[in-house]
């Protein structure tokens, strides 16, 4: 399992004084009210505010102090060491580790990996990248099981729920 989770992406600035306008990757915006430290490009940096505006994220981050400073930013992802994440509850996961995750079925038939999720407004999506690419539903009528330890997901053979 990877060391970092992203947790949002920077997408603008915000103002004169070097603050960073991010959209939150994570279930849960209010998350980033407890935020120190994250990570950019791997290197920490100290969140010295966080405020709220629609539903972006606005984070003053110690050592970018103007618009052009900022700017360089912009595009990047914020990232959190796996020890200070939330704790998920039973049968939730972290995409970050659910990306990679071998797709195979009940039958044993290997469909690919999963290279994104995308979120729905009902459920999330897998899109399984592989000799042919698939979209699957994040729901308990597909999926099995998913061992993120073993980066393997099982899921029902297509022909029973398409």
């Amino acid at each position: 399992m990877k060391e970092f989770i992203t947790i949002g992406k920077i997408i603008n600035t915000h103002g004169i004084k070097g603050e960073l306008k991010i959209y939150p990757l994570t279930d849960d915006p209010k998350r980033f009210n407890k935020l120190d430290l994250v990570y950019i490009d791997g290197t920490p940096k100290r969140v010295l505010e966080c405020k709220f505006q629609s539903k972006r994220v606005i984070l003053k981050i110690q050592g970018v102090d103007s618009i052009e400073e900022a700017t360089s930013y912009k595009g990047k992802y914020l990232e959190i060491s796996r020890k200070d994440a939330v704790d998920l509850n039973e049968g939730t996961y972290f995409i970050a580790d659910i990306i990679g995750c071998s797709v195979v079925d009940e039958d044993g038939m290997f469909y690919g990996k999963i290279g994104e999720v995308l979120h729905t407004h009902n459920n999330d999506v897998y899109w399984i990248k592989g000799k042919n690419e698939l979209l699957i539903p994040a729901i308990k009528d597909v999926i099995v099981d998913i061992d993120v330890e073993k980066e393997k997901i099982v899921i029902k053979p297509v022909k029973t729920w398409m």
